[in-house]
């Protein structure tokens, strides 16, 4: 059987990153891999940051957003069926951060993906530097993330310090109380330098399985007030883009954003940026797709448009 892997984790928590070193370790060992982009949205930026993995050992697939969450669904499992005839030793999953994880279990429950896929490990990432001023909805959606995690991976743990990460633990305890999930967090909490990660670290990952414990459901996708903004071909420079996305994540006149992301061009050169509230990331890309992506709650649609000169 295919051992199958969900990587999961809250809106910007570095699940991409994350995947590229994980799925490094599985193909230095000479394994098959597929990669399963399953995201809500209608353009995915991540496939793009996962091309340098492409290649005999590697294999990408998008299941493409877009549609409500039924046939979203519907799309998942059609995927799964497909890569279940491509001869891969492991499919790794990485979904949105307000992916429903009920419906990975729910899928590779029903036949036939029941009889081709074992799942192997939830792998949840979560930002050592949590937010600790998440709506209730999020803290929702957080414990249903780490209801099911057999490891819970904590990011850029290197750039904060023990109580922070302290007060994030504390925070992922509150949030699983919320939700009258009975689990013993800290137990399984897994702090590291992502760049200092050994061959033993990814064993022990790779081999923490997953749980099955009952916690209040409070929203699904489909209800939540998240909304995902798109901007194709919206002109944007280097020089002053971090103030830019600074400010739009610090007013709360445009909504409450959690992440901005994309790609484009500037003299030329491909650049890709990721931004959280803690985090801003530019890159040099050898390709890229000139997209604008904003993900928050009760985001002033017409505000943010005006404010990046969006058409």
């Amino acid at each position: 059987m295919i051992k199958v892997d969900l990587i999961t984790g809250f809106l910007g928590s570095g699940k991409t990153t994350f995947l590229k070193k994980y799925a490094k370790y599985f193909m230095d060992k000479g394994q098959h891999i597929g990669i399963l982009e399953n995201d809500y949205g209608a353009v995915n930026v991540d496939m793009l940051l996962l091309n340098e993995l492409r290649g005999d050992n590697c294999e990408l697939e998008m299941v493409a957003g877009g549609c409500d969450a039924d046939c979203h669904r519907r799309r998942f499992k059609t995927k799964l069926i497909s890569m279940g005839m491509s001869g891969y030793d492991r499919v790794i999953i990485e979904p949105s951060g307000i992916f429903d994880v009920d419906e990975f279990f729910d899928s590779l429950r029903d036949e036939p993906l029941d009889r081709w896929y074992e799942i192997g490990n939830v792998i949840t990432i979560v930002d050592a530097k949590l937010d600790e001023n998440l709506s209730e909805d999020s803290d929702f959606f957080l414990a249903s993330q780490i209801a099911n995690a057999g490891v819970i991976v904590l990011s850029r743990s290197q750039l904060t310090d023990e109580k922070h990460i302290s007060a994030t633990i504390s925070h992922l305890k509150r949030a699983a109380e919320k939700a009258k999930l009975d689990k013993d967090i800290e137990s399984i909490v897994f702090s590291k330098d992502w760049n200092e990660l050994s061959e033993e670290d990814f064993t022990k990952i790779s081999g923490s399985g997953y749980s099955t414990h009952s916690y209040i459901k409070k929203l699904g996708t489909d209800d939540a007030g998240y909304k995902t903004l798109y901007f194709l071909e919206l002109p944007m420079k280097k020089d002053g883009l971090k103030e830019k996305i600074d400010a739009l994540m610090s007013d709360p006149a445009f909504g409450k954003i959690f992440r901005a992301k994309g790609f484009f061009k500037d003299n030329e050169v491909w650049y890709q940026f990721n931004a959280t509230k803690e985090d801003f990331e530019l890159n040099q890309m050898p390709v890229g797709q000139e997209v604008f992506i904003i993900i928050g709650e009760e985001i002033n649609e017409e505000k943010v448009k005006d404010f990046f000169e969006a058409k």
